[in-house]
């Protein structure tokens, strides 16, 4: 490997890392003044002066005002296609999503709706917002279908992966939903994560007799074969 390729890759981590660095600082000066002022009264002008950088800048990382306040968005919209993708041999669909969702719960993650009353305020206190968050229920759902398509290697017309993509991500949505609601009415995370074990045991269980054994990945048989 030459040194001009070691610099070349370099020189893009750093780029990579700077623009990183410049999302978040954007992201974080946007919350604070949405949490100041509420949603609607911050102008994507405020936020760049903030951040200390262009409006353009501002726009290019976030292209809707939306996504400024909700800017774990795809994540959220890739979290349950991922868990799916990453699941275990002979670990189903919705197993992999319950034991991804039990341990979401235990590190209290943002992402499933532990967000904090002042940012869950801001988000209920803003039509945008919630319109926003809804689509991003929805497109979350389209992906899980398509990765369901795709690992069960379902005939095109097929539309066993989106009813299945519509039951579990309608589990989802009720279990961030019920978070948010708890979250506002002013329990803490504790409280709520601990209510939410219950409720997760209640709806996986609920789809088990239609999902138990859908989407249950191969055994793994890369390995060494027996010699009798």
């Amino acid at each position: 490997m030459s040194a001009q390729t070691v610099d070349t890759g370099a020189e893009q981590g750093l780029r990579a890392k700077k623009k990183q660095q410049t999302r978040e600082k954007i992201s974080h000066q946007a919350t604070l003044l949405f949490l100041e002022r509420g949603f609607d009264k911050v102008t994507i002008a405020d936020v760049a002066a903030a951040a200390e950088v262009a409006k353009m800048t501002v726009t290019n990382y976030f292209p809707r005002k939306e996504d400024l306040a909700l800017d774990l968005g795809e994540v959220f919209v890739d979290q349950l296609g991922r868990t799916v993708r990453e699941r275990a041999a002979g670990e189903s669909a919705l197993a992999a999503l319950r034991r991804a969702y039990l341990a979401a719960v235990a590190d209290q993650d943002p992402v499933i709706g532990f967000s904090g009353p002042e940012f869950a305020g801001l988000i209920a206190g803003s039509p945008a917002l919630v319109a926003r968050l809804r689509e991003f229920h929805e497109e979350r759902e389209a992906a899980l279908a398509r990765t369901l398509a795709t690992e069960t290697d379902t005939a095109p017309g097929d539309i066993t992966p989106r009813v299945a993509a519509a039951l579990l991500g309608g589990v989802h949505r009720v279990l961030f939903d019920e978070t948010m609601r708890r979250t506002l009415a002013g329990e803490s995370n504790d409280d709520i994560a601990t209510t939410l074990h219950g409720y997760i045991e209640v709806a996986f269980a609920a789809l088990a007799p239609s999902l138990a054994d859908y989407a249950v990945r191969a055994a793994d048989r890369s390995g060494p074969v027996a010699i009798e």
